[in-house]
């Protein structure tokens, strides 16, 4: 069956999906009733399955209509996404921006600068999601994703560049250290409350510490208080239930103010690196291109504080 045959159908198909009627798809798509109706028919006969459950006061989506729905979706839209990259001029960036972005990262660093880019293309239409989990970039059909994480498997029709690297301190609010014994050494840890973080299936982060040959030690700590969020691990910190190991990007601004001082500076050391991601295949696209040089050239600074880069 040639290509042709194969899109003959889907816009009708979305159309009324989208509506939940085929009267309103044919007056959406400029057709009759009966058009879109036969439409139906023979896409379904085509495929040789019901795409809809139809009453005389409902029109739902069978399960098979509903994922053929998103396969056609994501095809209408490729063809929106390339209709449009042609019309504009190859040095302006436009159409539809999809990102995937780490939650807390995401929102506090890379959400600003994404605004700012659009705001500057105006012929961008941002799409953005926050997202801690693994993103199959390819099949969920993200133009450009930062991660936070080793890149080391990533597949050969994935191109990736490093953007730098987090940087991981000890840190408390000064009125934990006003009101606990002093910290001179690694060994006073021991006397100390720490706010962990933890993972759902139960399992505890360990800290890691840079030795004399600056190797990096893991070490299991046994905190009273254990969250799964950073953000909460940042709050419990602040509040002043104790000691935690932190990236300098989610603390940068409490660093600055003083709420959260750093603590035996000695042991601080490297953490996950970040990297940008994006398909090989979409690379060449004026959007892809400009979002990831913009992103390159601002989002390392977020990744440690002026105070601590001075010492390095």
């Amino acid at each position: 069956m040639r290509l042709t045959e194969h899109l003959k159908g889907i816009e009708v198909f979305v159309a009324a999906a989208d509506s939940g009627s085929f009267t309103a798809a044919a007056t959406q798509l400029h057709l009759t009733t009966s058009a879109v109706s036969k439409g139906i028919a023979r896409l379904e006969a085509r495929l040789g399955t019901r795409l809809f459950e139809r009453t005389t006061r409902s029109l739902n989506l069978t399960d098979a209509g509903d994922a053929f729905y998103l396969t056609c979706t994501r095809i209408l839209a490729e063809l929106e996404e390339a209709q449009t990259v042609l019309a504009a001029e190859r040095n302006e960036p436009a159409g539809r921006l999809r990102v995937d972005v780490p939650v807390t990262f995401g929102r506090q660093h890379v959400m600003p600068l994404l605004l700012n880019f659009t705001e500057n293309n105006p012929r961008l239409r941002l799409h953005t999601s926050f997202t801690d989990r693994f993103v199959d970039v390819i099949e969920e059909g993200i133009d450009l994703a930062v991660r936070i994480g080793s890149i080391d498997q990533l597949p050969d029709l994935l191109a990736h560049l490093p953007i730098g690297q987090e940087r991981l301190i000890l840190c408390a609010a000064p009125q934990y250290l006003r009101q606990h014994a002093p910290i001179i050494n690694s060994r006073d840890l021991d006397q100390h409350e720490y706010v962990m973080y933890g993972r759902a299936d139960g399992s505890i982060s360990p800290w890691h510490f840079a030795g004399p040959d600056r190797q990096i030690e893991r070490r299991a700590m046994n905190g009273r208080i254990v969250l799964g969020s950073g953000e909460a691990q940042v709050q419990a910190v602040k509040g002043g239930y104790g000691i935690a190991q932190l990236a300098t990007w989610m603390i940068r601004d409490e660093l600055q103010r003083g709420e959260l001082v750093e603590i035996l500076p000695e042991l601080s050391t490297a953490g996950l690196p970040v990297s940008l991601v994006w398909p090989r295949s979409r690379q060449l696209l004026p959007k892809v291109d400009a979002l990831s040089k913009f992103l390159a050239c601002h989002l390392p600074s977020t990744l440690s504080s002026g105070r601590q880069q001075d010492r390095q």
